[in-house]
């Protein structure tokens, strides 16, 4: 009994070895197929959010804890806009996305979903929906007089009562997720647009 007992666990430690050997090696040979997936993924959302953009580069500003953002310059090497990675809580789970932000306009002037676990045909309507998406093409990120945060802070408001260029409409049957898209946009706007536009002769310059 005990000979058949000792058997099974050297039967039942081979195979769960076996296993684990398995496990390592199928991720290592994915792992960079999923790196270049990832980032073929994230370079069209660039150019998805920064219109007319043909280059992009990576800024990687002076500082502790700043986000992940992309300069995007025409075939003439001119600035297009930068496009700056944000992510909060949602109502399932966390919320990644990327929004474009023009110098020029002082505005976001784009916005994709990169990764939500959002309730399909409800809060995943930020992804989906013409009149949210349409928020993100002239969102208003002036900052104030001292350029060193928004002179008016990002607000989500009731579909249909937006009347500023910086509030954002809702979506019917995702407030929840709008609103979770509002207050991940305004906290990285505070921080991400100042540095920006310190930084603006130098992303000009393309000089990263």
């Amino acid at each position: 009994m005990k000979d058949d007992s000792a058997a099974m666990i050297r039967t039942l430690v081979g195979i769960a070895a076996i296993s684990g050997v398995l496990i390592v090696a199928a991720f290592t040979i994915t792992l960079p197929v999923i790196t270049r997936n990832k980032a073929a993924q994230l370079k069209a959302a660039v150019f998805e959010v920064i219109p007319g953009a043909a280059t992009v580069k990576k800024f990687v500003p002076e500082g502790m804890g700043m986000p992940n953002m992309y300069a995007g310059y025409d075939e003439a090497g001119t600035l297009k806009g930068i496009a700056v990675e944000a992510q909060g809580q949602g109502f399932a789970d966390i919320i990644k996305v990327l929004y474009g932000y023009s110098p020029e306009k002082s505005a976001v002037t784009g916005f994709t979903v990169l990764e939500s676990k959002e309730t399909p045909g409800l809060g995943d309507k930020i992804e989906k929906d013409p009149g949210f998406q349409a928020n993100f093409k002239a969102l208003d990120v002036h900052l104030n007089a001292a350029m060193t945060a928004l002179k008016n802070p990002i607000t989500v408001v009731k579909q249909g009562k937006k009347t500023q260029p910086w509030e954002i409409d809702s979506v019917s049957g995702a407030t929840i997720s709008s609103k979770a898209v509002g207050r991940l946009m305004a906290a990285s706007a505070e921080i991400a647009i100042p540095t920006i536009e310190k930084n603006i002769a130098r992303l000009k310059e393309g000089a990263l």
